[in-house]
């Protein structure tokens, strides 16, 4: 039989008046008690999860308060268990409390410091609770659950939308904002379909210079153009068999368009200054973070296309629609992060939680994982909502440090912040920044940053 997880406090003492006392306390206080003469059998009625606290004196017969303490906590080492003492047994306190008691009172006592240890003694449970199912929610999901984490309605649908597309030969089209996770969606549908053994090649749109991005999509033959001179295998070619993830196809120039269309319906690929037509077997999964219809409508992108791409649209939901997804995203990537650098992983407190749930995350689940990641550093976890009102949407937390080290973190965190717009290339980007683009080049590379959505590739080829 176990104990009922209503139950709040379970008090344990052999004295029965003194046990009628505190009973009357904590139950007037709107607790829940069960009061015990005897704490022999009490470990084998509760579960490791159950959300209360413990409450015993510690000279008891049998099972004293000390044998009690080592039983729980050899169940459940975050159990709160809050020892009683008389007089002479203060050592015996302090001893215990080496031994992982969460608190101890000394005889006679106020009713206020009984009540007062208690009520903190729960609110680290519920603490510890709530932190162990989020890590338990991620640990105990499936493949996809894993790698797109998050249990609220809309995650739900996206990850049943993915297991029913990924079986499928359909080319597909994904939705989302900047940082949203679109990469990750698409080695998803790759690796849960039957072309998981292929490649799988990432290449983002917005990252090639117009100059190169014919060739290093389609290919060409030695003489295509000045500087060509042996033959050059494209992103398709390459993605033969596999999978070619497009990103930030609304880059793309019209004339590309026309060839990435006529691609998409005959399924064959012509390099640059070749005649042979090389067929391909390849899944293309393309990815935007504008509206195409808009920008078919306005001119931008072609109609045609947009209608061939839109058979089999895909939508992540922005963080902001996700509600508590964000506090178990946080939880993995702070996880994963102090793993990564050797550290303690670092529990949330519940203001630290109300602050993740208020956020608007303009950067979506890059941003969060980048806010984990100081968090598992120890770094002060501060968040800034203005990046939607059009400020900068740098974070406010307070950065240590000499001098360089300030200046280089202030770059860095200014870079990050201007990746997280809209930029329709590299070129935008410098620009916005007000630096050559090699030298944009070089302050990625420094800095670990990259222009493509979710890192999928280097902005190196329009840098050059």
């Amino acid at each position: 039989m176990t104990i009922d997880n209503r139950i709040q406090v379970v008090l344990i003492d052999d004295d029965p008046h003194l046990r009628q006392a505190l009973s009357q306390t904590l139950d007037l206080a709107g607790l829940k008690i069960l009061p015990l003469a005897e704490a022999r059998g009490l470990a084998a009625q509760l579960e490791r999860d159950w959300p209360g606290v413990v409450v015993s004196d510690i000279r008891m017969p049998g099972m004293d308060g000390l044998e009690l303490l080592s039983e729980l906590h050899a169940q459940d080492p975050e159990l709160p268990v809050l020892l009683i003492t008389g007089h002479g047994d203060v050592p015996l306190a302090v001893q215990a409390m080496r031994a992982g008691a969460y608190d101890f009172l000394e005889k006679p006592f106020a009713s206020d410091a009984l009540l007062d240890s208690v009520r903190r003694a729960l609110a680290l449970r519920r603490l510890v609770l709530d932190n162990r199912s989020l890590r338990l929610a991620l640990s105990d999901r499936n493949e996809l659950s894993t790698r797109l984490v998050g249990q609220s309605a809309p995650m739900l649908r996206l990850r049943e939308q993915i297991g029913a597309l990924a079986a499928t030969k359909a080319d597909v089209l994904i939705l989302g904002e900047t940082g949203a996770g679109k990469e990750v969606v698409a080695r998803a549908l790759h690796d849960l379909s039957s072309r998981r053994n292929g490649p799988f090649v990432a290449i983002n749109a917005g990252a090639l210079a117009e100059s190169v991005v014919e060739s290093e999509l389609f290919g060409h033959e030695p003489g295509a153009f000045t500087g060509a001179q042996k033959r050059r295998i494209g992103k398709f070619e390459f993605a033969n068999g596999g999978t070619l993830f497009l990103d930030e196809i609304e880059s793309m120039s019209l004339d590309v368009q026309v060839k990435l269309l006529r691609l998409l319906q005959e399924r064959v690929v012509e390099r640059l200054g070749g005649n042979q037509l090389i067929p391909l077997d390849i899944r293309i999964i393309a990815a935007t973070k504008e509206d195409l219809r808009q920008s078919a409508d306005q001119g931008r992108f072609r109609a045609d296309l947009y209608y061939r791409l839109n058979v089999a649209p895909l939508r992540i939901p922005p963080l902001r629609e996700r509600g508590e997804d964000a506090l178990m995203l946080f939880q993995h990537f702070a996880d994963e992060a102090s793993a990564r650098h050797g550290l303690p992983p670092h529990e949330l407190q519940p203001g630290q939680r109300a602050l993740l749930l208020r956020h608007s995350w303009p950067g979506n689940v890059r941003e969060l994982q980048n806010a984990a990641e100081r968090f598992a550093l120890g770094l002060e976890l501060a968040l800034d909502n203005s990046a939607p009102d059009g400020s900068n949407g740098m974070s406010r937390e307070v950065v240590s440090g000499g001098l360089s080290e300030q200046v280089e973190n202030f770059e860095k965190t200014l870079i990050a912040a201007e990746l997280a717009r809209s930029h329709s290339s590299v070129r935008s980007l410098a620009e916005a920044l007000g630096i050559p683009r090699k030298t944009l080049h070089d302050k990625l590379r420094k800095h670990g940053l990259n222009f493509a959505d979710g890192g999928a590739s280097s902005p190196a080829d329009d840098l050059d």
